[in-house]
This record gives structure tokens, C-alpha cells and sequence, in this order.
């Protein structure tokens, strides 16, 4: 039998800006003063959503939440990395990337609230609707880009997921049917270390998350999820690839959850307190305010006038979330079916009477 070359490969490392604010300048992205400054406020925006939300929800203004805190920098890096006609898939933990995005600040609360309004994507932005079960959004997001491909349009697809979905069948389907059909989607994975409660040393023995891309043919880089340059210049060269058809690309942005899992979990019963605060130490906000500082871009008076208006901007939309009436229960009936089935016809019926009012 004739033998096989066994191609060797390697994980490209990338980190741009180090927990004290040192920034390799020559692997910097080409960014402006504006556009820097605006990932810090989008950052701060982003952490003071998630503090209001995390409040909300523990005076029961809200459902169970999952925390973005300490992941803000994979999220606004990658989704600024994305253009209008490009479509987003997230997980549930991608606020950051919707505030990036445009979506209003309101419809996040709203969804969060256990109001399914909350998900209709306003018209003429690509955003799908946030992903509960863990991984669904992967094949979706693979199927957009396979038409995409199809249709000769010249987006990118970018699908959120965690380290906990690459050990579920849809992650594999996905990077799989991407690989070989060379479809424009780029695979933005923030490893935050824990999947509820079980560590990303039980969800693989890969050294990497980003070598599985290999597998299925194509490239996979493993950033410093903490580091939002790094976390910019790698989405935005593979969104970029995928936009000219060079296909696919999976980013491993490793990062730290610094909250629970969600406001339903306790992460002290499986984790440290000494991981927690080594991580804190990492923290993304402070290592741009670092390199801000540094350059002339941050000072007290800008960080204070920043915090002042992302927590004003939280509170109207908390104010107009809650102002919003509430959905119309006959909508339970009206939004499963182009056409009601005649037994639902008659629940609806038995529920509301014929005149839409409740019965008694």
C-alpha cells in the first residue's frame, strides 16, 4: 500500500494588547483615535447593560439572565469587525454584540423579560433572534452562508457560540458542511472556560479549540479573547477572506466568564475564588483604558462623562422596556400557524370568545 503524507499543523496565537496595556504596534489593527475611543464606550455600555440586568433579574423585573461580565471585548471587537449586510447568529450571550449591532437596548430587556417581541429583529438588520438550546444557531448560520454562497452575494455569516457547543453534533454538522462547501462564515467561539459547570478540559483533549477547525479543512486561530485588538484583527481578516470566497475560519477567543453561568446557577459550588480574581485581573475595559491612557485618549473626566451617559442610556431603555404594554395573549394562537387549525380555532375561541375578549 502506497503511504500517506501526514501533514503536520499549528495554532496561530494572537495577542495584540497585554493586561498592562502594552500594544505591539506594528500587529495593531488600523484604527482611528474615534474608532478606539468608541470600542471603550462600547465596552462600558456593554458592562453597565449587564449590571442592570443582573439587578433586574434579582428583583424580579426580569427572567433568568446569562452575564456577558468579562467578555465584553470578544463580543464588541468581533461584532464591529461586521458589516450592515453581513448576518449575525448569536447565542444567549451575546449582548455585547447586539449593542455593536444596533439592536435597541429595549428589546434586549424585553427579551430577557419573557417577552418574545423582544426577538423581532428590526427590518433591514441581519441579526438572527438570540439561540437558547446550545449549538442550534451553528447549521443555521451555515445554511445562511451556503445561500449567501449560492446567490453570489458578497457577505460574511458570523455564528457565536461557547466552549460548551463545540461538543454538540451541531457544532461538527456545521464546521463540517462549511469545510466542504467552502461557504463564507466565519465560527466565533469565546471560550470562557466553563460550560455551566463542567471546565473545557472535559469537553475535549485538544490543546486548542481553534485546531478543530483543521479537521474539516480549514483555518482555525486562537486569540486572547480579553485583548479587543486581537479580537478585531482576527475577525476582521476572516470576515474579510470569507467575503471573496477563501471560505471559513474558526476564532477561539479565550476568555472568562467572571459570573455565574446564568442568575439560575451558583459558580462557587465548581470554581475558585482564586481563578475568579486572576481573571479579574485581565480584565478587558481596564486593558483598553490602559492603552488609551497611554496614547492621550482617557482620562478621568472622559471616564466619568462615559460611565454618566452608558448608565443613562441603560435606564431610558429599562423606562421604555417597562412602558411597552404588555403582548396580546391571543398571540399564543396566532404565530404557529399560516392558518389556524379548527381545534385551535376552538381553544382560542373557548378562551377569548368570539369577541377576542377573556371569557370569565
Amino acid at each position: 500500500m502506497p503511504k500517506k503524507t501526514i501533514k503536520t499543523f499549528h495554532v496561530e496565537w494572537l495577542q495584540v494588547l497585554d493586561e498592562r496595556g502594552n500594544c505591539d504596534e506594528e500587529l495593531r489593527p488600523p484604527l482611528s483615535d474615534k474608532e478606539i475611543q468608541k470600542l471603550y464606550e462600547w465596552m462600558v455600555l456593554a458592562r453597565a447593560f449587564d449590571e442592570k440586568a443582573f439587578k433586574l433579574q434579582r428583583e424580579g423585573r426580569l427572567g433568568t439572565y446569562a452575564s456577558i461580565l468579562g467578555q465584553e471585548a470578544a463580543q464588541v471587537g468581533s461584532a464591529f469587525a461586521l458589516q450592515p449586510g453581513d448576518w449575525m447568529f448569536p447565542s444567549y450571550r451575546e449582548a455585547g454584540a447586539s449593542i455593536v449591532r444596533g439592536l435597541p437596548l429595549k428589546m434586549v430587556f424585553q427579551y430577557w423579560s419573557g417577552d418574545e417581541r423582544g426577538s423581532r429583529i428590526p427590518q433591514g438588520q441581519n441579526d438572527f433572534p438570540i439561540t437558547i438550546p446550545v449549538g442550534t444557531q451553528i447549521p443555521i448560520a451555515t445554511g445562511a452562508a451556503w445561500a449567501a454562497k449560492a446567490k453570489g452575494d458578497k457577505i460574511a455569516v458570523m455564528a457565536y457560540l461557547g466552549d460548551g457547543a463545540t461538543s454538540k453534533g451541531d457544532f461538527h454538522e456545521g464546521l463540517n458542511f462549511a469545510g466542504v462547501f467552502s461557504l463564507p462564515v466565519v465560527f466565533l467561539c469565546q471560550n470562557n472556560h466553563w460550560a455551566i459547570s463542567v471546565p473545557v478540559s472535559r469537553q475535549t483533549r485538544a490543546e486548542t479549540l481553534a485546531q478543530k477547525a483543521i479537521a474539516y479543512g480549514f483555518d482555525g486561530i486562537q486569540v486572547d479573547g480579553n485583548d479587543i485588538f486581537a479580537v478585531y484583527k482576527a475577525a476582521h481578516e476572516a470576515l474579510g477572506r470569507a467575503r471573496v470566497g477563501q471560505g471559513p475560519t474558526l476564532i477561539e477567543c479565550v476568555t472568562y466568564r467572571i459570573g455565574d453561568h446564568t442568575t439560575a446557577d451558583d459558580a462557587t459550588r465548581y470554581r475558585t475564588e482564586e481563578e475568579v480574581r486572576e481573571w479579574r485581573e485581565k480584565d478587558p475595559i481596564d486593558r483598553l483604558k490602559r492603552y488609551m491612557g497611554k496614547k492621550g485618549l482617557w482620562d478621568e473626566a472622559y471616564d466619568h462623562k462615559v460611565a454618566l451617559e452608558s448608565r443613562e442610556q441603560v435606564e431610558a431603555a429599562v423606562a421604555e422596556e417597562e412602558a411597552i404594554p404588555p403582548p396580546d395573549p391571543r398571540d399564543i394562537f396566532r404565530y404557529t400557524f399560516a392558518e389556524l387549525p379548527e381545534d385551535l380555532k376552538e381553544q382560542m375561541e373557548h378562551l377569548f370568545g368570539s369577541d377576542g375578549r377573556p371569557n370569565p
